[in-house]
């Protein structure tokens, strides 16, 4: 909550927040009262407990959405809540060629069911598919852990690692930038993009510098050399 408060805090007023979209460890009564204090959207996927689970189980209407995909909707005070809030149920019948992201119901062979809660209006399958946009975080994630080693590090001092975790969102920040920039075709993760950094420093540098330098790039032959050389 902290963290989320002081994120809020640093937007810039000219920035609007379309909505919130967040996984089962963000489903929380505290969470979802913040958000719908500030006025913000969220679509939160909600833990399976077991009131939820019964619930899900009594759906007898469903709306097919396709030959796999069904969807229901109902409105559930759970305990300890101060309102009643609505939830969306995603059911995907099971196939043996692909595999189910949903949970399993006892009461209910043969579907995994995804439910989600949100304070929109929007029908259930049009949370749903906006909520599986967000599935690309989880790369940019998985970058700043193993390209930027954003998880490889702890400072004695709290703040001091605090420092170091925003200088590294920092680069990640402004190697997206040199992409945009750069109006490079397709995305490259910051792995990949080092060495074609480092190569248009050297172009930059001039042509002696970076012919010396260009067998210490990784990755980068040649014939691979030669061509970036004249596109730079």
């Amino acid at each position: 909550m902290e963290f989320l408060r002081e994120a809020l805090a640093l937007l810039p007023e000219k920035h609007a927040i379309r909505v919130v979209r967040a996984d089962a460890g963000f489903f929380d009564q505290q969470l979802l009262g913040f958000l719908e204090q500030r006025g913000l959207s969220y679509i939160i996927v909600a833990r399976l407990t077991l009131w939820l689970k019964r619930e899900a189980a009594r759906i007898t209407t469903w709306r097919a959405l396709d030959a796999h995909y069904a969807a229901a909707e109902f409105h559930l005070q759970l305990f300890g809540w101060d309102r009643p809030r609505r939830f969306v149920v995603i059911r995907e019948q099971l196939r043996a060629e692909r595999p189910s992201l949903g949970r399993k119901l006892l009461d209910v062979p043969g579907y995994t069911f995804r439910v989600f809660v949100s304070n929109l209006a929007l029908p259930p399958e049009e949370l749903w598919r906006d909520y599986n946009r967000r599935a690309d975080m989880e790369n940019r994630i998985a970058e700043l852990k193993h390209d930027l080693a954003a998880d490889d590090f702890c400072l004695q001092e709290f703040f001091a690692t605090e420092a170091a975790f925003r200088s590294i969102l920092l680069l990640f920040n402004l190697l997206g930038e040199f992409q945009r920039a750069s109006q490079l075709s397709t995305y490259r993760q910051p792995a990949t993009l080092r060495a074609q950094v480092f190569f248009a420093a050297l172009c930059w540098a001039g042509p002696a510098t970076a012919w010396s330098c260009i067998y210490l790039l990784p990755g980068v032959g040649c014939s691979n050399a030669s061509r970036s050389w004249k596109t730079c």
